[in-house]
């Protein structure tokens, strides 16, 4: 789902990772990933991780990019995702980008029954509480992608019931790639 680490370390784990995810698209395993899930997937299919232009930290309004993306979302032009990274993924070659942000070109991508995220969209108010503890230092400078764990907290049984709708409806088309 996500991590403090990045795709590009040298951590002993990622080559294996890699070469499932590869097996598993070439095998038409649907696969499906969130943060640093969609950066490995990127990766794994000759994209690039690279440092995003700004961290982007707390709720964040994304938007569809393409036609394919009604296909994933239904009639949702937009809603709010949350967010915590500091890297992005390029889209690798034949996928189809169906998200973006203001302060990230690339949140969502599809290659067949593969779907790949740089936004969550199964956050829960307890782990975003966790996640502000456990990164405390990740948000100390807040500002127009980055907020406060008092922002965050805003709202939030609004903002995760909303979000939810969207996730429903990934996660309901992405399940329908299962066989």
């Amino acid at each position: 789902m996500g991590g403090p680490m990045s795709v590009n370390d040298d951590l002993p784990w990622l080559l294996p990772v890699f070469d499932l995810i590869r097996a598993a698209v070439a095998a038409s395993v649907p696969v499906i990933g969130h943060c640093l899930g969609g950066q490995l997937i990127s990766k794994s299919l000759g994209g690039v991780i690279t440092k995003n232009p700004v961290k982007e930290l707390g709720w964040g309004e994304v938007e569809t990019t393409d036609a394919a993306a009604s296909v994933w979302v239904g009639d949702l032009e937009r809603f709010e995702a949350f967010h915590w990274h500091g890297e992005t993924f390029s889209i690798p070659s034949g996928a189809t980008r169906i998200l973006k942000s203001a302060f990230c070109e690339n949140q969502a991508f599809v290659i067949g029954p593969h779907l790949a995220m740089q936004c969550h969209v199964e956050m829960t108010e307890a782990m975003i509480r966790l996640w502000n503890r456990a990164w405390a230092d990740e948000n100390a400078a807040p500002g127009p992608s980055v907020q406060t764990q008092e922002e965050m907290l805003v709202r939030i049984d609004e903002r995760i019931a909303a979000m939810r709708v969207a996730a429903d409806r990934l996660y309901t088309r992405w399940i329908g790639g299962l066989k």
